[in-house]
């Protein structure tokens, strides 16, 4: 397997802003993603649908950010995200995939594992009750998804391993003296026939150092590696509480 690894911070200096945080400021949340999965797998030529012939359903979807703000010019702000993805089910191959060959059908049992991990450099454009936040993602995703013959010895794995860097950007409208606020976050990256694709769309309340968030997040994944694709999209509602200082 080919690892990608590609490295971009030259372009964040060169793009820092003018504006920074006025005083430091951490915060930190945990969330839960009930995510839905589509798509497809290819394998050497064999192409399998992940929703309608593995019957992929969500197990486990965990979120977790740290984030660090500071008034120091020109250095910029970091945050870290980690996002874990399990889903499992049972389906029947209607055709042959990645070794797994078909007569009048076979039954599987098919698990996805999705582990990425986020660190981002970004600067704060705007800081009042419009707020812009601008900067470089680098994301190391880690992915495979296993198929197995039920009763069988046949099997098939797909994997995804790469560190890509993505654009982030997030922007959030606070209403005055409510502790309500509503919001967008993204990273992007197109890169030699690869793309992937993370936004979410919130809405924010906050009372003293406690935050509460739900909103709604689609990621897609359109991943090549010699013989093997991933092309994927994942999405659906989260919520998420915090802390902020």
């Amino acid at each position: 397997m080919r690892k990608l690894m590609v490295v971009a911070c030259s372009s964040l200096m060169l793009s820092a802003p003018l504006t920074q945080a006025d005083v430091v400021g951490l915060g930190a949340n945990v969330s839960y993603w009930d995510s839905d999965l589509s798509g497809q797998a290819t394998d050497n030529g064999d192409v399998v649908d992940v929703e309608n012939d593995l019957n992929l359903d969500s197990d486990s979807n965990a979120n977790a950010s740290l984030y660090f703000e500071h008034p120091v010019p020109v250095l910029p702000n970091v945050r870290l995200n980690y996002t874990l993805i399990e889903q499992t089910g049972r389906g029947q191959l209607g055709a042959d995939f990645g070794g797994i060959v078909v007569g009048s059908g076979v039954d599987v049992r098919s698990d996805l594992d999705l582990e990425q991990l986020d660190l981002t450099l970004y600067y704060e454009v705007l800081d009042n009750w419009v707020n812009l936040d601008l900067g470089l993602t680098a994301r190391d995703l880690d992915g495979e998804l296993n198929v197995r013959e039920i009763g069988g010895t046949q099997a098939s794995k797909t994997q995804v391993d790469a560190v890509l860097p993505m654009g982030y950007v997030a922007a959030r409208f606070d209403l005055p003296l409510t502790g309500v606020s509503v919001g967008a976050e993204g990273n992007f990256v197109s890169y030699s026939g690869d793309s992937l694709h993370d936004f979410n769309a919130y809405g924010q309340f906050e009372i003293a150092v406690l935050q509460l968030r739900a909103g709604y997040r689609q990621m897609s994944i359109d991943y090549e590696d010699d013989d093997e694709s991933l092309d994927v999209e994942i999405d659906g509602p989260f919520i998420s509480a915090g802390v902020v200082f």
